[in-house]
């Protein structure tokens, strides 16, 4: 049973979110969504995201629902913390995705990193979207 990883802030959930999700299951049999902290997110982006951390957790957890895939939060500290934990198969990561992406294959040489596709971004983008009334 392939395990596979995907990372974001999921800031309100859209058709893209949706995608990701639905290309990283082609690549195993669970599928662990880690969703950022809010603490984090304000690290990377310089801002805290619209909805907090447990909201953003919730909405995910209710969107996956299948029996084997779960939604996490991050760590706090060491980013890469639960990928030690969770021992994934395989991570997926956007196509826009650089925070803490740098060197996964170093760091990891045994989990198999994919860079999945983009799905219309010039409409489904977190950062396009912030701004409209879709929160």
């Amino acid at each position: 049973m392939a395990k596979v990883m995907v990372f974001g802030t999921f800031d309100g959930l859209h058709k893209g979110h949706l995608d990701f999700f639905r290309q990283a299951k082609k690549f195993g049999d669970e599928l662990i969504v880690v969703v950022a902290r809010d603490e984090n997110v304000r690290k990377i982006k310089g801002r805290l995201p619209n909805l907090g951390e447990a909201e953003r957790l919730e909405k995910v957890n209710q969107e996956i629902k299948r029996s084997r895939d779960q939604a996490i939060l991050g760590s706090l500290g060491d980013p890469y913390q639960v990928i030690r934990k969770y021992k994934p198969d395989v991570i997926c990561l956007g196509y826009d995705q650089d925070s803490f992406s740098d060197n996964l294959e170093k760091k990891f040489p045994d989990i198999k990193i994919v860079r999945l596709k983009s799905y219309k971004p010039s409409i489904y983008k977190s950062s396009r979207l912030r701004n409209t009334n879709f929160y």
